[in-house]
């Protein structure tokens, strides 16, 4: 048995306060992001987690890389095919989580996701390294296989195939863009009395700004 009751710490980097925010999250979430990537720590700023109700009715979740995010939303991309990808295809609404422990913070993304223009995916799928697109093709992602031998073997033959030769976007990959509905940014503070500000998308379009006990 593995106890963890004392593993505590207190929280005391900074505070998240209505006087110093803006009207709306997009912004309040690119000063967030670009401020823990300027103070380091965290190697992969754009991680998240993606939470989706499977098709077994069980919630799932799994990290992913954030790959642009504008006013609209939030992008990232995957396999169609994946357990994933069906997910969302019978049930659109999905949860984004980013967790940055340098500065103590959390942003909670309640959303709709909708697949990209075929546009959007084919000009990202063109900028990733080539190693990366046969991976996107020689993967069923999420479905069972004999082994790891067997997915290298694919890719050997695939190499093989397209030496030399532009590899074109598989029409079973390509992004999903996450419409925010609600938007909560975490700050912890001290004795546990964290500071919680939700933002929620109403029917004029603008933000209803909440703050949320601890």
């Amino acid at each position: 048995m593995n106890d963890l009751s004392n593993y505590r710490k207190s929280y005391e980097k900074s505070e998240l306060l209505e006087s110093n925010i803006p009207e709306d999250p997009i912004n309040l979430f690119n000063r967030w992001f670009h401020e823990v990537e300027d103070f380091g720590g965290d190697s992969e700023v754009n991680a998240m987690t993606v939470s989706t109700i499977g098709l077994d009715g069980f919630p799932k979740s799994r990290v992913v890389l954030l790959k642009k995010f504008t006013e609209e939303g939030f992008i990232f991309y995957t396999n169609y095919n994946s357990e994933k990808g069906k997910a969302i295809e019978e049930n659109a609404n999905v949860c984004l989580s980013f967790f940055w422990h340098t500065l103590e913070r959390q942003v909670i993304i309640k959303g709709i996701a909708t697949k990209t223009p075929a546009l959007t995916s084919d000009n990202y799928f063109e900028s990733r390294p080539h190693g990366s697109k046969l991976g996107a093709i020689v993967s069923n992602q999420s479905e069972v296989i004999p082994s790891r031998a067997f997915l290298e073997e694919n890719l050997k033959q695939l190499e093989g195939d397209y030496e030399g030769i532009v590899i074109p976007r598989p029409d079973h990959w390509g992004g999903f863009l996450v419409t925010p509905l609600e938007v909560e940014f975490w700050q912890g503070r001290p004795n546990r009395l964290h500071d919680r500000i939700r933002y929620k998308s109403q029917e004029d379009f603008r933000w209803k700004i909440e703050r949320l006990s601890s």
